[in-house]
């Protein structure tokens, strides 16, 4: 009897804690470009038991190779984090000393936690939905915003940083795990989108609404333009802004912006050139009929933002951040509030999108469905 694919991934990414810990007690293994081999036939070994693993299978979708890589990644990012805080000893020590000393900080331990957890469960669904022919393809948009949000502070930050001036080989070991993730989204993205069937004069019916006569797309409209100033301004404020109120918030709200690690800054950048504008393609979408890629790019988002808001949030409170630069405790509240709110209302936009899609779907003939057309 064959174990279930999605088990078989699990089992040989729990090989990574071993992997780590056995590199962490060979002397021979620990020199920085013996590092970097080192984990490129150790990839290369699991790419090797992947393909046997799914063999018998007649047609294999080229990104489970990709979503099946990354899950043997995320348990050692897991290993990562639980060293880090202190549950366990013996798997790391080399490698951060050796290989990426970034790996200590606290946004990484944050960022460790996340891939070790919620990339993981996502991972393992989206490869049982795919050997058991259920569609998989609006929880691997989500996976792709959360990963590429991760690799677009994670790598530059690291460059830029405090840590850009001892990097050695084993950090390349990131650039497939950074490339991975846009090619994916791009071989998702060119696939058809999941719609569900729904009839012309009920789409015919949404779609004569303004956004006046929508009340709960106007307020994400409004929320939205909310996360826009947002992230204008803290873009600013990392930009070095000699505005008074920049100053008075990145010292007096979140000093963490100012952390000499890297990654607040890059993220900040991130949402001031990247977030912000598809920000206001998605307002454009809530109040513009048939706009049916809303359906894909928030659940990008969301995705996107859950991630770096997980990681922000965590790093700017966590002790391995110096306490000069933690949120201070007077104004833990409204900071804290603040970068949740950057999550949740990407998160309901996403939920408003695939609960009740009819005002984002293509219009039709009177009479027939979306589901229909696209048969004919």
């Amino acid at each position: 009897m064959r174990l279930p694919v999605e088990v078989c991934v699990f089992l040989i990414s729990l090989q990574a804690p071993a992997v780590l810990y056995a590199m962490n007690n060979i002397p021979a293994l620990q020199e920085p470009l013996a590092i970097l081999g080192t984990g490129a036939v150790v990839l290369g070994t699991v790419l090797l038991l992947l393909f046997l693993t799914v063999q018998h299978k007649q047609t294999v979708d080229p990104l489970f190779y990709v979503f099946a890589e990354f899950s043997f990644t995320c348990l050692a990012g897991l290993t990562n984090a639980l060293e880090q805080e202190g549950f366990i000893s013996g798997f790391m020590g080399f490698y951060i000393k050796m290989g990426e000393p970034h790996l200590s900080t606290a946004y990484a331990v944050m960022m460790s936690y996340w891939e070790g957890v919620v990339h993981l469960v996502l991972i393992l669904t989206i490869i049982h939905r795919m050997f058991t022919g259920k569609s998989y393809r609006s929880l691997a948009v989500l996976w792709a915003g959360s990963s590429i949000s991760h690799q677009l502070v994670h790598i530059p930050g690291v460059v830029v940083g405090k840590y850009g001036s001892n990097i050695r080989p084993a950090f390349w070991r990131n650039a497939p795990f950074f490339l991975a993730p846009f090619w994916a989204a791009s071989v998702l993205f060119s696939r058809p989108s999941e719609m569900p069937i729904i009839t012309a004069d009920k789409i015919v019916a949404e779609q004569r609404k303004g956004l006046l006569s929508r009340p709960i797309d106007l307020q994400l409209a409004v929320l939205l333009l909310g996360i826009v100033a947002f992230s204008l301004f803290r873009g600013f404020v990392v930009l070095d802004c000699p505005l008074d109120s920049c100053f008075t918030y990145i010292y007096q709200y979140e000093p963490y912006l100012k952390d000499p690690v890297g990654f607040p800054r890059i993220m900040m950048l991130v949402y001031l050139f990247y977030a912000v504008p598809l920000l206001i393609v998605l307002i454009y979408g809530l109040r513009t009929p048939g706009c049916s890629w809303m359906l894909d790019w928030s659940l990008f988002f969301a995705g996107a933002t859950s991630q770096a808001q997980w990681c922000h949030i965590g790093a700017s409170l966590h002790s391995r951040t110096s306490f000069t630069y933690r949120v201070p405790a007077d104004k833990l509240g409204s900071v804290i509030t603040l970068n949740v709110l950057l999550a949740v209302i990407p998160a309901l936009l996403a939920m408003r999108c695939h609960t009740n899609p009819s005002y984002f779907m293509k219009a039709v003939p009177r009479g027939q469905s979306n589901g229909e057309k696209k048969t004919n």
